[in-house]
């Protein structure tokens, strides 16, 4: 799980002005961890405002443009937990999944991600997680399914 999900990007009890500082916190968690450069964080704003990350259920899934694969590192994910709710385009988030990939890994770990959400007790759990490891759990699978 390390490999995908540093325990150092699980991130419960965040608050954000708005959607674009939420945005900013997940990439401050994916450079601190050292898989993407800073610059990376301009491309997940510039994504954002092409088209909007939200997924349903209270989650986003801010990720860089095209543009932006040059400035990844390495594969990774940060799970952001806002308990207050951040304004995204008229929707309430509480739960951001940072991706970033170099290659075309972001296809598999959206659809991944996807089936998590379409469970509702899966979604309901990742939205009020507490816990780092109730997140490594359950987002355990999607590393699992992009190594085969």
């Amino acid at each position: 799980m390390s490999e995908l999900l540093d325990p150092r990007a699980i991130r419960l009890t965040e608050t954000a002005a708005d959607r674009d500082d939420a945005i900013r916190r997940c990439g401050a968690a994916l450079v601190e961890i050292g898989a993407v450069a800073p610059g990376y964080v301009d491309t997940m704003l510039a994504r954002e405002q092409s088209i909007s990350t939200y997924v349903g259920e209270g989650v986003a899934i801010p990720h860089g443009t095209l543009a932006g694969k040059d400035l990844v590192k390495r594969d990774a994910l940060a799970v952001l937990r806002f308990p207050e709710g951040v304004d995204w385009g008229g929707e309430p988030v509480t739960v951001c999944v940072a991706i970033a990939a170099r290659g075309d890994g972001h296809v598999e770990l959206l659809a991944s991600l996807a089936e998590i959400l379409l469970d509702e007790d899966q979604a309901r759990e990742l939205r009020e997680a507490t816990e780092p490891g109730a997140v490594i759990r359950l987002l355990g699978s999607i590393q699992e399914e992009t190594k085969q």
